[in-house]
C-alpha cells in the first residue's frame, strides 16, 4: 500500500479510515462523500504502520469507538472512522457477535471458526437457523461521535459455498438473495445489501 505523508494533508477536509483494506475505503467514500463533499477518506494503512488497538469493548460500538479514537491519537488528525462487525446467531444467543473473527480461538481463521459453526448447528432445524450481520460504524470528529448500525438478515446454511468473500459468507444465506450465500455473490452484489453498507447509510443520514 502507498504511503501517504501527514503533513500534506488538509485535516479539516481528511477523514482517516481505521482499515488496511483500501476496498474498504473505496466503499465508505462512495456512500459518505455525498453527505461530507469535499473530504478526502484515506486508509489508515496508507499513512504508517500504528499497531492495533486492543478491542476490549463490550458491544460493537464501544470497540468500533476504540478504533476511531486510536486512529485519532495516532495521525493528529482529528476526524476518523471505524466499523466493527460480526455474525450474530439467534439459536447461540447472538454468538459469535464481537468475538467473530477470533471465535475458535486464532484471529481470522476462517476455516476453524466455520467448522465450529457448523459444528454447533448440525442438530439445529431449518426454521431455528435465523442469523444476521451486523455492523457498527463509528465517525470521531473532533468532540462529536456519531453511529450508524446497519444488519444483514439470513439464516445459516447446511454445507458451504461459494469462492467470494470472507469469514462466515459461505455458511450464510442472506434473505435479500434467496438460495446464495454470501460466498456466491458478486463483490457489487454483496456491498449492496451488505450490514456495513446499511450502517454507512444510517450515519450518512446524521451528517
Amino acid at each position: 500500500m502507498a504511503t501517504i505523508d501527514i503533513k500534506a494533508l488538509d485535516p479539516e477536509h481528511t477523514v482517516v479510515v481505521a482499515t488496511g483494506n483500501p476496498h474498504k475505503v473505496t466503499e465508505i467514500e462512495a456512500i459518505l462523500s455525498k453527505s461530507v463533499p469535499g473530504v478526502h477518506f484515506v486508509a489508515l494503512g496508507e499513512l504508517g504502520d500504528f499497531p492495533d488497538p486492543v478491542e476490549d469493548g463490550a458491544n460493537f460500538f464501544e470497540n468500533a469507538l476504540i478504533k476511531a479514537r486510536a486512529a485519532v491519537a495516532e495521525t493528529g488528525l482529528p476526524m476518523a472512522i471505524a466499523d466493527d462487525s460480526g455474525l450474530c446467531v439467534d439459536a447461540l444467543d447472538g454468538a459469535p457477535g464481537i468475538f467473530s473473527a477470533r471465535w475458535a480461538g486464532e484471529h481470522g481463521n476462517d476455516d476453524a471458526n466455520n467448522d465450529k459453526l457448523e459444528r454447533l448447528m448440525v442438530n439445529v432445524p431449518d426454521e431455528r437457523r435465523g442469523a444476521r450481520f451486523h455492523s457498527t460504524v463509528v465517525l470521531v470528529r473532533g468532540g462529536e461521535v456519531l453511529r450508524g448500525d446497519g444488519d444483514c438478515e439470513g439464516t445459516i446454511g447446511h454445507e458451504r459455498r461459494g469462492d467470494h468473500g470472507f469469514g462466515y459468507d459461505p455458511l450464510f444465506l442472506p434473505a435479500d438473495t434467496p438460495g446464495k450465500t454470501m460466498a456466491e455473490l458478486t463483490p457489487g452484489e454483496k456491498n449492496a445489501i451488505s450490514h456495513r453498507f446499511h450502517a454507512l447509510e444510517d450515519l450518512a443520514g446524521k451528517l
